[in-house]
C-alpha cells in the first residue's frame, strides 16, 4: 500500500504539472526520491504515462482509411486532417503526438541519470539496471521524435536536416535549439551503447516486459542501424537479440496468440500499446492494404475479420493486452533486409524463411520458396518490405519504413474527394507541434 501511495504521488507531482518554459515539466511540487525503491516507483511513473501514439501515425499511412459510413463526426475532426496530411492548416481539435509526454519521459531519464550516485538502499545490480533503463529510455524517445519531426537519416543531408531540440541534462530552464538529425542518432547510439554497459537483465517476464533489457537494447539498436542504413551494424544486433530469443508465435495453428501481445513469445518488450481502442474506431483496414497479402497468408485472416466485401475488422490492438514496442519477428525482417542489401542471399533467406513457415499455409511454401528463389536480389529485397508492411502492420512501423525507404505516392478518397502525398514529398516530415512552436517561437525558423 505505502509503495502504491507513493507511485500515485509521483506520479500526481511529475506529470501534473505547468509552466512556461520549452518542455513544459517543472513540478508544481516538490518529491526528492532517496531510496532505490523511490527512483524504482519514479521509473514506474515514467512508463505508466509514456505515449501510446506510436500507431497514430496508422492514419497516415496507406494501412487505414476514413469511411463515411464508419467514421463519426467527433472522429472526423479529431483524424481527418492527420490523415489526408493536411498539416498546415489543420483543425484545432486534430490529434496531435504527445510532445509534453515525450520531453517528460526525457526529462525523468535525464534527472535519475544526474542523480544516481545519490541512490541509498539497494544494490549496485540493482542502480545499474535503472541508470541503464534511462540511458535507452532517453534513446528511444529521441529516436521516435527524431523520426516523426525530422528528416529520414537516409533523405537529404543529415549532418544538416534538423529534427528536434535533444536534451542531455535535467535543467528544465533550458531553451535549446533543434538539433541536428545527425547529432540526434549520434547521441541515441552512444545511449544505446551505455546502456548495454549497465544493463543487467537479460529479458524480463511478461508482468515487466514494459522495461528495457539487455535483449531490447540489441533489438532497438538495430532498428536505429536499420533507419541509418549501417546494414552490418543492424544484422549484428538482430543476430545478437535472436540468438537471446529467436520465438515466433505459429499462425498456421490453432490456438495461436496474436504477436502484438505483451504475453506473446515473440515479446522482447512491451511498453507501448497497439491501435488504442480510439484509433481503431476512427476508421476501417484499407481494403486494397488487406488485398495484397498473397493466397495462403495466414496474416490475412488473423490479423482482420471480413465484415463485408469491402469492410473489415482489425483485430490487432484496442486492449491493454496488445502491447509490442519490439518484437522478434521485427529481428527477422531486419537481419534479412540487411542480409540481402550486403549481398548475403542465403544468410537472407535462413532469416526470411523461419518467418514464412509460421505464417503461412504449408500447402503453398514450397510454391512460393521457388519463387523467391528465382527473384533477383531487388525483386528480393521488395519481398522483405513487402513482408515487413504485412508483418509489422497497424503497430506503428509502416510510416517510418515508407519514410526510410521510397516515400511512395500515396492516394486517398473521402466522399468522392482525392488526397495525394507525393513521391517524396515533404509532408513524410512532420511540423513541429504548436505547443512547441507556442513556447519557443525560435523553432519556427529552425525546423524542416
Amino acid at each position: 500500500m505505502k509503495k502504491s501511495i507513493y507511485i500515485i504521488m509521483l506520479l500526481s507531482v511529475f506529470c501534473l504539472c505547468s509552466c512556461d518554459n520549452f518542455l513544459d515539466i517543472q513540478p508544481t511540487g516538490k518529491v526528492i526520491a532517496r531510496t532505490g525503491e523511490e527512483y524504482r516507483a519514479l521509473l514506474t511513473g515514467v512508463y505508466y504515462t509514456y505515449p501510446d501514439d506510436r500507431s497514430l501515425t496508422t492514419f497516415r499511412t496507406d494501412e487505414f482509411t476514413l469511411d463515411p459510413t464508419v467514421t463519426i463526426a467527433e472522429d472526423l475532426n479529431s483524424y481527418f486532417d492527420l490523415w489526408r496530411w493536411n498539416d498546415i492548416t489543420p483543425d484545432e481539435n486534430t490529434v496531435s503526438f504527445s510532445w509534453r509526454g515525450y520531453y517528460h519521459a526525457i526529462y525523468i531519464a535525464n534527472y535519475v541519470l544526474e542523480h544516481q550516485a545519490e541512490i541509498e538502499e539497494a544494490s549496485p545490480s540493482e542502480i545499474s539496471q535503472m541508470v541503464g533503463e534511462c540511458y535507452m529510455l532517453r534513446a528511444y524517445t529521441h529516436f521516435i521524435l527524431t523520426n516523426l519531426f525530422g528528416k529520414p537519416y537516409t533523405k537529404g543531408n543529415p549532418t544538416t536536416d534538423v529534427a528536434v531540440p535533444l536534451y542531455t541534462t535535467a535543467d528544465v530552464e533550458s531553451v535549446k535549439s533543434c538539433s541536428t538529425v545527425a547529432e540526434l542518432y549520434n547521441q541515441i547510439r552512444a545511449d544505446i551503447d551505455s546502456a548495454e554497459h549497465h544493463l543487467t537483465t537479460k529479458k524480463w517476464d511478461t508482468t515487466l516486459s514494459y522495461r528495457f533489457s539487455t535483449i531490447a537494447a540489441s533489438a532497438l539498436k538495430a532498428r536505429v542501424c536499420l533507419y541509418m542504413g549501417k546494414w552490418n551494424e543492424a544484422l549484428r544486433a538482430a543476430e545478437s537479440a535472436l540468438e537471446v530469443q529467436p520465438a515466433l508465435e505459429d499462425l498456421t495453428q490453432n490456438g495461436y496468440i496474436m504477436p502484438d501481445l505483451c504475453t506473446s513469445a515473440e515479446n522482447l518488450m512491451a511498453l507501448e500499446k497497439v491501435m488504442k481502442s480510439a484509433y481503431k474506431a476512427a476508421g476501417i483496414p484499407n481494403t486494397e492494404f488487406i488485398q495484397s497479402y498473397r493466397s495462403g497468408d495466414m496474416r490475412k485472416s488473423r490479423f482482420f475479420k471480413a465484415k463485408t466485401s469491402r469492410i473489415y475488422e482489425l483485430l490487432k490492438g484496442g486492449t491493454d493486452q496488445s502491447r509490442s514496442t519490439i518484437r522478434t519477428a521485427e529481428c527477422y525482417l531486419t537481419a534479412a533486409e540487411c542480409a540481402l542489401r550486403l549481398g548475403e542471399r542465403e544468410k537472407a533467406m535462413n532469416y526470411l524463411t523461419p518467418l514464412m513457415e509460421k505464417r503461412y499455409l504449408k500447402a503453398i511454401l514450397p510454391t512460393l520458396l521457388n519463387e523467391l528463389g528465382n527473384m533477383s536480389n531487388d525483386q528480393l529485397i521488395t519481398f522483405v518490405l513487402e513482408e515487413r508492411s504485412h508483418e509489422l502492420a497497424f503497430e506503428g512501423h509502416r510510416w517510418f519504413d515508407l519514410r526510410r525507404t521510397t516515400q511512395p505516392r500515396l492516394s486517398k478518397q473521402y466522399e468522392g474527394i482525392t488526397y495525394e502525398l507525393n513521391e517524396g514529398d515533404s509532408r513524410y516530415t512532420l511540423p513541429l507541434p504548436k505547443e512547441a512552436i507556442s513556447a519557443n517561437p525560435n523553432l519556427a525558423s529552425e525546423q524542416n
